[in-house]
């Protein structure tokens, strides 16, 4: 029987690259880690130090976050902006993406570099909001989802997912008579779900986390969204604990949260739908990456 000889060049490679992904791991989960075992211990005994294992246990700063003025019709708006503003990103992307890849559409590739330069040139804060505000979008839920409709990252992976579809299927439905709202709707667009998939993933996270927007053109407390609640809230840390305290007594609790306790729960609120939504999409993510960017 031959024993098998360890390269040891090779076995360090691999001993130091694992060692420092492990790192890298730790480094990326810990802030949530840290986030999460602050917001389920006890509120003052977490002030002096949250490492490994929560100070206590207490869902107290939970309670709390739950009674918090506005927090329930803020959640509401993030979640239609989330579903409605990802739904017509997808098909607007796509539809367009799938006609620029057809020969016959009229200054086809003039209208696609348009759509390139969008990713490199920015007009700036100013003639944004002045933009937004002249299309009416101003307390308005579509300053939400319009905007976001086309983008041109999207619509790049997109037209390259699709351009790699075998021609022949596209043929064999025009002589049967299909038109292209057929085509794209029956055999394009189910063909091209992992990249489709890939797009919805990247756009509902970024509505989800997205308040600027909210920030600045949205006045009416009815249309703010959880993310500039929490924004306001991380902002106004000297008057949270006692508008807590005075909520908490209407409802009856039994502790007074500290102000950094309510923050670290709401973040983790806030952070939560997009971790637990991630997971169901990982394996079409990571397949819709790799189809997309074989092609320039």
């Amino acid at each position: 029987m031959t024993r098998k000889t360890i390269h040891w060049p090779d076995a360090l490679f691999n001993i130091v690259n694992y060692f420092l992904l492990t790192l890298l791991v730790i480094a990326t989960i810990y802030p949530f880690y840290y986030i999460f075992i602050y917001s389920i211990s006890d509120s003052f005994k977490a002030q002096s130090g949250v490492y490994l294992w929560p100070a206590g246990f207490s869902l107290e700063s939970y309670k709390a976050a739950v009674h918090l003025r506005g927090i329930s019709q803020a959640a509401f708006i993030s979640l239609l902006r989330t579903i409605f503003g990802t739904a017509i990103t997808v098909v607007c992307c796509s539809f367009f993406a799938y006609l620029i890849t057809k020969q016959e559409m009229p200054f086809r590739k003039v209208i696609y570099r348009f759509v390139l330069i969008t990713m490199y040139f920015n007009a700036g804060f100013i003639p944004w909001y002045l933009t937004m505000k002249a299309y009416g979008f101003q307390n308005n839920f579509l300053l939400y989802i319009i905007p976001s409709a086309l983008i041109g990252f999207y619509v790049i992976l997109i037209k390259t997912f699709m351009e790699q579809l075998p021609a022949s299927l596209e043929e064999s439905a025009k002589i049967d008579g299909a038109g292209y709202m057929v085509i794209f709707s029956r055999i394009i667009f189910p063909l091209s779900m992992p990249i489709i998939a890939t797009i919805a993933v990247f756009a509902a996270v970024g509505q989800w986390n997205t308040w600027f927007d909210n920030y600045f053109l949205v006045e009416n407390p009815k249309l703010q969204t959880l993310q500039l609640l929490l924004y306001n809230l991380l902002n106004q840390s000297n008057n949270l604990s006692s508008m807590t305290s005075e909520q908490l007594t209407r409802a009856g609790a039994q502790k007074v949260m500290t102000p950094q306790s309510i923050q670290m729960t709401i973040t983790m609120l806030v952070t939560l739908p997009i971790v637990l939504v991630y997971p169901f999409l990982q394996r079409f993510f990571v397949k819709g990456i790799m189809l997309g960017a074989v092609k320039g």
